[in-house]
This record gives structure tokens, C-alpha cells and sequence, in this order.
């Protein structure tokens, strides 16, 4: 037998739902209010000193001093009461002025006649008498946007990056006159590459993770977003391969090399910006001829999955790009405007780009081999060490 409901009867069964639903956040917003209005915690604090933490983020050196930018990372608040430079008190100005709540920023400016080449001892003293350090370790002035600034710093860019990988393209022709066993060592070798760029991206994105303020959780930032980043790219490649157009699976593999790649490169980029203004690239040449090598064996991870077809120059042109024009976005970010915190995102999507496409050529290479029977081959074996000798050898002249 068949009952109709009334009229209305959903939309208000809806509305009761949402209500329901709503209830306990409600509640929650009421709890939270009341806990922060009474501050249930002060009388159980007794005279215990307040709990200060001040994050120095950057600190730029110009032309009349020196400016910090600070980031109140403990839970009270905190007030610049005096700056001392070289165990001297100096004048600051603080903007915005005054006391600084939790998560609050300010930048201080301190006019100091700092001297070329030499490091400096900064000091920030609170109120209730705690200091926060930093040391300049070489007082270089730092880049400012200007037309010549911008110009050098693309060219580094181009130099430790578009440039490599474009000449690691040139290797394409030999890889298709490669038979099955050369064809095996060379895919090795690429998974070798990569897998050496997957660490050193984790590396440094948590060597970042330990410089950002302790309320971001550097660490835990790194992975969630080098989970987002494998992720994103796992489903980038879905994408490609249900286009008409994109069904060669060899071109949907070299081209999420390229971005995984790109993605590492923009990371690398920001810590070539920010050692140069910092003044810690005193390697000059050596470090570019260092990175250079280091980076011309990703165009050969590139062309890799297409040693068996043809491959159009353009084509190949916009595979590099993709990969080496990310590092001179990277410098302009990392010599104007670096942030640990950035650097950190970005060093962990190119992390989880890099780790998807090890894992989406890990899948092709086997050709429906056994891993273990894959890792027999000698041919495999020697590519993945030649893979991590080469990085790690070319690594050595970055330091």
C-alpha cells in the first residue's frame, strides 16, 4: 500500500536536518568564545613569566641598515622594547608600532652603517627581558627590483637551468638507435636521476620545514603538500591520457617528467635567489658550472620515454621550457621576496610530482615483468647506479 507524503514534508525534513547539523558548531563557536573571554588558564599560571616566541622570517640589508620582518609564533603577546646591533643599542622603527598578537607581523627597520663583507649580530630585546638573535653572516646589500637586477637574475636562470636541460634534450637521436638492452639501461638510469632529485627535493624542502615558524608545522606542511602535489599530477596524467590527442603514452610520460621536473627546478631556483642575496653565492662561477652539469642530465630523464619514436623540435622546445623556465621564476622569487615558508610549498609539490612520476615510469618500464625479474637485468642494475653517480657526482661541485 502506497502513502503519499504531504506537501512540504522533504523540504522541512531538510531544514530540520540542516539545523541538526548546525547545532554542534553552534555550541563549539559558544565554547571557544567563553574559554577565550574568561581565560581559564590565568589562574593557574601564577606569576609565571608570559610565553614569548618571535620568528625573524627575513631580513633584507640596504642601503641604510637593515629591515627584519617578524612573526609573533608563541601564544602571548609580544612588544620590541629595544634592538641592539654588534652588542650595541641602536635606534629601530617597528611597523605596524606596538604590541604584536599571536600571528601578528611587523617589520623593523634598523639604520646601521653596516660594513661590506662583514657579519653583524642582531638582537631584538622584549619587554619581559627575552631576546631573539640573528646573525648576517656576510653583509652584502640585498637585490632590489630594477630592470638590471631582474635581467641577471634570468640569465642565472637560464644559465643553471633552461640552457642544461635543453642540451640534455640533444641526446634524443642516439637513445633511438638504442636497442632492448641499451633501451632498459637508459629508462634505469632515469629512474636512478629521478629518485636521487625525489631525496634531495625532501632534503632540502625539510631542511626549509625547520625554519619556518613552529605555528605553519613546517614538516607536516612538507608532506601534506607533497601528498597534494602526487596527487595533482597523478591526475594531470589521467587527464592527458584520455584526451584523443594525448593517447602516445611515451608523451604523456615525458611530459610529466617535464613538469615534475619544472617544479624541482622552480624550488632550486629560489635557493639560487636567496643565496644570492644573501651574499653566500661567493662560488660565483663554480656554483653555476656545478648546477649546470647537475641539471643537463634531466633533459636526458626527459626524452627518455621517447627513445622509440620520433620527436618534432618543437615539441621537444616546449618539453624544455617546461621544465628549465620554472628555475628563472624561482630566482626573481628567491632574491626579491624569499620565504622559508614558499620555499617550503614549493620544494614539496615538486616532491610529489617528482614521486609520481617515478612511480608512473616505474609502471611502464617493467612491461609487465615482475619487479623482481625487472631488477635482474644487469643492464637495470647499472643504469640506477650510473643514475645516482651521475647526480650525486655533478652535486658535488654545488656544495
Amino acid at each position: 500500500m502506497r502513502t503519499d507524503r504531504p506537501n512540504g514534508t522533504a523540504p522541512r525534513s531538510r531544514t530540520t536536518l540542516g539545523l541538526v547539523a548546525a547545532l554542534p558548531l553552534v555550541l563549539l563557536a559558544a565554547l571557544l568564545l567563553l574559554i577565550v573571554r574568561t581565560d581559564v588558564t590565568r589562574p593557574l599560571r601564577g606569576d609565571a613569566p608570559p610565553v614569548e616566541e618571535l620568528a625573524i622570517t627575513s631580513v633584507r640589508v640596504t642601503e641604510h641598515g637593515f629591515e627584519l620582518s617578524l612573526l609573533n609564533d608563541g601564544p602571548d603577546p609580544v612588544r620590541i622594547a629595544q634592538v641592539l646591533v654588534d652588542e650595541a643599542y641602536w635606534a629601530f622603527a617597528q611597523q605596524p608600532p606596538g604590541e604584536l598578537a599571536h600571528l601578528d607581523r611587523a617589520r623593523v627597520s634598523i639604520p646601521y652603517p653596516w660594513v661590506h663583507g662583514e657579519a653583524h649580530e642582531l638582537r631584538l630585546l622584549t619587554a619581559s627581558g627575552i631576546t631573539f638573535d640573528h646573525t648576517v653572516e656576510v653583509a652584502v646589500e640585498s637585490p632590489r627590483p630594477s630592470a638590471r637586477a631582474i635581467g641577471l637574475l634570468a640569465l642565472v636562470g637560464i644559465y643553471v637551468g633552461v640552457l642544461p636541460v635543453a642540451l640534455g634534450l640533444l641526446w634524443h637521436p642516439a637513445l633511438r638507435r638504442l636497442g632492448s638492452k641499451g633501451l632498459d639501461f637508459v629508462m634505469a638510469l632515469t629512474l636512478g636521476l629521478l629518485v636521487f632529485l625525489l631525496i634531495d627535493a625532501t632534503h632540502e624542502g625539510l631542511e626549509a620545514a625547520g625554519q619556518v615558524a613552529s605555528s605553519y608545522q613546517g614538516t607536516v606542511l612538507f608532506f601534506l603538500v607533497g601528498g597534494l602535489g602526487y596527487l595533482g599530477i597523478e591526475a594531470f596524467g589521467g587527464w592527458l591520457s584520455r584526451r584523443p590527442r594525448a593517447a602516445d603514452g611515451a608523451w604523456v610520460a615525458a611530459l610529466l617528467v617535464a613538469v615534475g621536473i619544472g617544479l624541482h627546478n622552480f624550488g632550486e631556483g629560489l635557493a639560487i635567489g636567496a643565496a644570492i642575496a644573501l651574499g653566500e653565492a661567493a662560488l660565483g662561477a663554480l656554483l653555476i658550472v656545478g648546477f649546470t652539469l647537475h641539471n643537463t642530465t634531466e633533459g636526458l630523464a626527459i626524452v627518455a620515454p621517447l627513445a622509440r619514436q620520433r620527436a618534432p623540435l618543437g615539441r621537444l622546445a616546449m618539453l624544455g621550457l617546461i621544465a628549465g623556465a620554472p628555475t628563472i621564476a624561482g630566482a626573481w622569487i628567491g632574491g626579491f621576496v624569499y620565504s622559508p615558508f614558499w620555499s617550503v610549498l614549493f620544494l614539496a609539490v615538486g616532491a610529489g610530482a617528482i614521486a609520481q612520476v617515478i612511480a608512473q615510469i616505474g609502471r611502464g618500464v617493467a612491461g609487465g615483468r615482475a619487479l623482481g625479474d625487472y631488477l635482474r637485468s644487469g643492464a637495470v642494475v647499472g643504469g640506477l647506479i650510473c643514475g645516482f653517480a651521475l647526480m650525486y657526482t655533478t652535486g658535488l661541485l654545488i656544495g
